[in-house]
């Protein structure tokens, strides 16, 4: 039986890029926290370098009303982390002392939650992560919060498209989101009728897409959807890709393969083609009412988390129920799409 702590002092922060149900998870968080166990919620706005610059805002449940259906973050948002200063993991530790806190939630991606691993099994900070990412590629979780929007978003952008396309005879190519994993390509383009769809798991050789779509062209069908993940990357030597630059955080700039591969269909084919880029659409607006329940479900266990001392752990979907499990299984890792999902439903459908 874990020691079940009463009324606590818990920082949370949101770190990376925003996502669709933040808000909601934040809420739940205070809602949990303040109602049941009389916990006082001290939010650190800007992510990491909130927490380091003693950057605060109280989260009550007044203050968190309405933001339920909101996207973005109350908190605001960014990349970074105190491993960039020598000083930064002694400046996590000092705000969290001198401001009486008892443990740290991270609400955040890959890179947060590694983040949040290396302070509590380096540095021995307290950390509880909850997974947040439209990429759906964090390992530990069946599910992460914001995938369902994203993919919602995608699948109405290729509904709107198919009715263009067919009215013109045009081959469009959408471009989604999806730097190391195809999963918002994969369900999009399955949900939305997609003839081919392109992830960064499997290279694709750009003859074959043009074969496909010749095929199904003889076949009466002169209008088709493209689906390309923003990370899809050609076999070697099949198509010749940019050389690409990299951000302030060494993260290779993506976008763009969409209209590469949509210049070379429309060559290759002689089919009219158009490339569409829907970027960061897919991470703003409201979330999904799937993604409000998750975000909650999440929000909730992470205060229990907390209470039972759980440091060093990450809430978690697993068989639809809510679990933790260690930090470490998601940090630095990619949770990629299974090739045998792609190639036993999603291929039966593509051209």
């Amino acid at each position: 039986m874990r020691h079940i702590l009463r009324k606590v002092r818990l920082g949370v922060l949101t770190g990376g890029g925003d996502c669709p149900g933040l808000n909601a998870v934040i809420r739940a968080i205070v809602r949990k926290g303040e109602r049941v166990f009389g916990d006082e919620i001290i939010g650190f706005a800007d992510a990491w370098d909130g927490l380091m610059e003693r950057r605060t805002r109280p989260l009550t449940v007044e203050t968190m009303r309405g933001t339920l259906p909101r996207g973005g973050t109350v908190l605001g948002t960014k990349r970074g982390s105190p491993f960039d200063s020598a000083d930064g993991v002694e400046r996590v530790r000092s705000t969290m002392s001198d401001l009486g806190i008892d443990g740290l939630i991270v609400i955040g991606g890959n890179g947060s939650l590694t983040v949040g691993d290396m302070l509590f099994r380096e540095h021995g900070i307290p950390v509880l992560g909850v997974p947040k990412t439209i990429d759906n590629d964090i390992e530990g979780t069946d599910l992460t919060f914001g995938f369902n929007t994203a993919v919602q978003i995608a699948t109405d952008a290729i509904d709107r498209l198919h009715t263009t396309a067919e009215s013109h005879d045009r081959v469009m190519v959408v471009e989604v989101m999806g730097r190391h994993s195809g999963w918002i390509a994969t369900h999009a383009g399955v949900a939305g009728g997609a003839a081919v769809v392109l992830i960064p798991e499997r290279p694709f050789d750009i003859d074959e897409v043009c074969e496909r779509l010749v095929r199904r062209h003889s076949r009466g069908r002169f209008a088709s959807i493209v689906v390309v993940a923003e990370g899809a990357i050609p076999i070697d030597g099949s198509l010749a890709v940019p050389d690409q630059s990299h951000d302030d955080y060494g993260h290779v700039r993506l976008g763009g393969i969409g209209s590469i591969v949509a210049a070379e269909i429309g060559m290759r084919t002689g089919f009219e083609t158009r490339p569409v880029l829907l970027g960061h659409v897919q991470r703003g607006g409201t979330p999904t009412a799937f993604d409000r329940f998750l975000s909650t479900r999440f929000g909730v266990a992470a205060v229990d988390a907390a209470h039972e001392q759980q440091w060093g752990s990450m809430v978690a979907l697993r068989n639809n129920d809510i679990v933790t499990v260690p930090l470490d299984v998601a940090a630095g890792k990619t949770r990629t799409v299974d090739l045998d999902l792609v190639s036993n439903v999603a291929e039966i459908f593509f051209a």
